[in-house]
């Protein structure tokens, strides 16, 4: 299995770039998260990784911090979440986040990722729970619920849940009411 990979960042996409080590391309598949932190293409850059292999398919998924990485991991030993759909929850906040939500109870995170509904949050939670309960201190939902006010105030404006999510990743750690948090992601909205 590949468990890290460094190499010359060669083409950066959407949900997906291309590592050139050794005189080969590695197309590997990263969340959101990992995909601000990386540098421009030509940069030489090191992944956390996960090789998943199926019967038809042999995927990379990279990861800037061992802490997504693991979350990634865990997501996947839900029944009915695989791969690409661990990697669109890990694009709706950032793994803080997402821990708390999980540990907390709160499913209204992971029912804005498209193809997340009710049912499948409600096992997601059902099942990582305890599990993320270990990994966090259990200090309320506080946060969580904070961005759910804020991702719902933005959506009732017009936005669209990309955005969304997208700008609850660049708020400031630092900010903490909602209606500060509402005015940062509407400045960097364009609004």
């Amino acid at each position: 299995m590949i468990a890290s990979i460094n190499g010359i960042l060669a083409v950066k996409k959407d949900k997906y770039i291309v590592i050139e080590t050794g005189g080969i391309g590695y197309k590997v598949f990263v969340s959101g998260e990992s995909q601000l932190a990386l540098p421009k293409e030509g940069v030489e850059i090191k992944l956390r990784t996960v090789h998943h292999v199926r019967e038809d398919a042999m995927e990379l998924y990279g990861f800037v911090t061992e802490t997504e990485k693991n979350l990634f991991e865990l997501l996947n030993t839900v029944s009915g979440i695989g791969p690409k759909a661990a990697m669109n929850i890990l694009g709706a906040a950032s793994p803080k986040k997402l821990s708390e939500a999980i540990a907390h109870g709160d499913e209204a995170i992971l029912t804005t990722v498209s193809g997340i509904g009710k049912k499948l949050a409600g096992k997601i939670i059902m099942e990582l729970k305890d599990k993320m309960r270990e990994e966090i201190r259990y200090e309320g939902a506080g946060e969580a619920a904070a961005d759910m006010e804020v991702f719902e105030a933005l959506r009732a404006l017009g936005y669209g849940e990309r955005q969304i999510q997208e700008a609850l990743r660049k708020l400031p750690v630092e900010t903490k009411r909602v209606e500060e948090k509402i005015k940062i992601a509407l400045k960097m909205l364009g609004r």
